[in-house]
């Protein structure tokens, strides 16, 4: 199923309906502010395993991030951060970044593994930042690509990605054109920020 969600005239009952399928255990594609996402609620065990079937992962081994809506909860799935991460995080979120951070003991639970960090996107996209409100909690989310294929054109039209995936998800939500680049990810488990990967983002 394709919906068309417009990122400024936000249609709540569309929101409503995408939560629904979270709730249920459903996987999504949708818009952040780099490449579409695939995602699914982060307490949905069996959202979680369709997710990792889907990518040819198993879960315990599963590299799933995690969308917030802001960083209030975040002491919920990150052990404490020191204070100029945490400026860090403040000055650059929401925005194109993934922030790897140490994982709390609640992580490892809901992966079924034992997983010591956990990628943290706060993306700066009012579809992506809605959902995430409305759902109540993370979303636990993987980019479309594998790790070592190119971004393609088609990551980035939600028509294309429709015609690919409409038969493995539940939902995919057109929120426009997507970028072709994604998050630059940050590693902060050392206590210093060190950037692993250069994308769209540029720390300030």
């Amino acid at each position: 199923m394709l919906i068309e969600i417009k990122p400024f005239n936000i249609d709540q009952r569309l929101i409503d309906q995408a939560i629904e399928i979270l709730r249920k255990g459903g996987v999504i594609i949708f818009p952040t502010d780099t490449v579409y996402a695939m995602g699914c609620d982060l307490y949905s065990k069996k959202g979680l395993q369709e997710m990792a079937r889907i990518k040819d992962v198993k879960l315990n081994k599963a590299n799933f991030s995690i969308i917030c809506p802001d960083l209030s909860d975040l002491s919920s799935y990150v052990k404490q951060l020191d204070r100029s991460i945490f400026k860090l995080l403040k000055q650059n979120l929401p925005g194109p970044f993934t922030f790897i951070l140490t994982a709390s003991n609640e992580v490892p639970k809901l992966f079924d593994s034992n997983k010591k960090e956990i990628g943290i996107r706060i993306p700066d996209n009012p579809i992506t930042l809605e959902l995430a409100k409305a759902l109540g909690n993370p979303i636990a989310v993987t980019s479309l690509h594998n790790e070592d294929d190119l971004i393609q054109d088609y990551f980035a039209d939600p028509y294309a990605i429709y015609e690919k995936y409409e038969d493995t998800v539940d939902l995919i939500i057109d929120g426009g054109f997507g970028q072709l680049d994604g998050s630059t990810v940050v590693d902060c488990t050392s206590g210093a920020a060190e950037i692993i990967r250069q994308g769209i983002g540029e720390l300030i």
